[in-house]
């Protein structure tokens, strides 16, 4: 019994010594300890160390990735951005169905001129002739009063001017004596409306048609426009020229504005494509650029007219009227007397004759080869130049003297 009691107290002191003591064993005890297992009788005396608990780590937190939506893409125009402008005149656009087409070529053309704006007023059937269907006076005045902001009248007729015009009983046939004489007292009529109003007036001309008969008396027709518009004080546009051929010749195809070969009139051989509406418009167009500059205002203004002659009412503007401005200013001033030496010359000296016989005390400049013949150095020169191609020994300081240094 002894012994079994003295070895329990050996192996209890082992145990304690190998476990670290008392406080080892209360501080295992406050701490939270798995089940035990069953050990085996080695594992009393002999401590395996402890497997290491795996630490399980918290996971940490991934902010959400926040999209940012993309930027709005960058938006490149070909065409420039034009600010906003009050419109500041109004272009006036009458006549027949030429006109409007021609009005269409003109808006385009102006675009990028927000300050300008077309007003087309053109009837499609009308002309100059048949004054009981449209009196194109009457309306252009009409229209000319009711707008404050026409700064510029566009007129284009002819087409539908094949007519006879009746003057009372009496009929007169197309382009005879009296129908040319009342013709041009229309066109003058229209003329005045706007040069009354000191609105500046661009008459353009008819193109030529597919039809021969009609093209022309659309040339007689055109030459009474630039006549009656040139002497009222306004600008004649000549489209001709833009839409025939090498020939003179009506042509249907023809370059654009930009030069490329285009279509420029429809079928029917009379009226534009819109190429060709805006070819036409382009002859326009620079006049009204040199009209209306960006940033003049009111600066256009026609040359007031005589309703009697058409001719310019300012004396200055009249033939000769700038020679007798000159003599009414130089008038009142002292006549300056110049010098003997700075009066003018006369317009012919004495004659010198280069050839013919000299005179006692006199040498004639050229003598002919009969007569330097027989006189010596004169004849040997000649015959050695002119016979046998020996040219004479340069001077010093001729110019056919080449030697260097000189």
């Amino acid at each position: 019994m002894r012994l079994r009691a003295l070895f329990t107290m050996l192996a209890a002191a082992g145990l304690l010594i190998l476990t670290g003591g008392l406080p080892s064993l209360a501080q295992q005890a406050r701490q939270p300890q798995p089940q035990p297992q069953q050990r085996s009788l080695f594992q009393l005396f002999w401590q395996q160390p402890q497997q290491p608990q795996a630490v399980q780590r918290q996971r940490q937190r991934v902010a959400p990735v926040v999209r940012r939506r993309p930027a709005a893409p960058v938006v490149v125009r070909d065409d420039p951005v034009i600010p906003k402008v009050d419109v500041a005149h109004h272009i006036l656009v009458i006549g027949d169905s030429l006109a409007n087409l021609l009005a269409d070529g003109l808006e385009e053309a102006i675009e990028d001129r927000p300050d300008l704006a077309v007003i087309a007023k053109a009837k499609p059937d009308s002309g100059l002739v048949r004054n009981d269907f449209h009196d194109w006076p009457r309306v252009a005045t009409e229209l000319v009063a009711a707008d404050a902001k026409i700064g510029l009248g566009v007129m284009m007729v002819g087409l539908n001017d094949r007519q006879a015009i009746r003057e009372g009983d009496t009929v007169h046939e197309p382009l005879s004596p009296r129908w040319l004489e009342l013709y041009r007292e229309r066109i003058n009529a229209v003329a005045q409306v706007f040069a009354a109003r000191r609105i500046p007036l661009i008459w353009v001309g008819a193109p030529p048609v597919q039809n021969a008969r009609l093209s022309a008396d659309l040339v007689t027709f055109n030459e009474q426009y630039r006549q009656q518009v040139e002497r009222a004080g306004g600008q004649y546009v000549d489209l001709w020229g833009a839409f025939v051929d090498a020939e003179n010749r009506y042509a249907a195809m023809g370059p654009d504005v930009s030069g490329q070969p285009a279509r420029l009139r429809l079928g029917d051989g009379i009226h534009f494509t819109a190429v060709g509406a805006r070819k036409a418009a382009h002859f326009v167009d620079v006049l009204v650029r040199r009209m209306f500059e960006p940033g003049t205002e009111g600066s256009v203004i026609a040359l007031p007219v005589s309703p009697e002659t058409g001719a310019p009412i300012n004396p200055e503007l009249q033939p000769g009227g700038i020679e007798r401005l000159i003599d009414q200013m130089v008038a009142g001033l002292p006549v300056i007397s110049l010098p003997a030496a700075l009066q003018a010359k006369p317009a012919a000296g004495p004659i010198l004759p280069l050839t013919g016989t000299a005179g006692p005390g006199e040498q004639a400049l050229l003598v002919s080869i009969p007569e330097a013949r027989g006189r010596g150095e004169i004849a040997g020169q000649l015959d050695r130049i002119f016979g046998e191609g020996v040219l004479p020994e340069p001077k010093p300081g001729r110019m056919d003297d080449h030697r260097w240094p000189r």
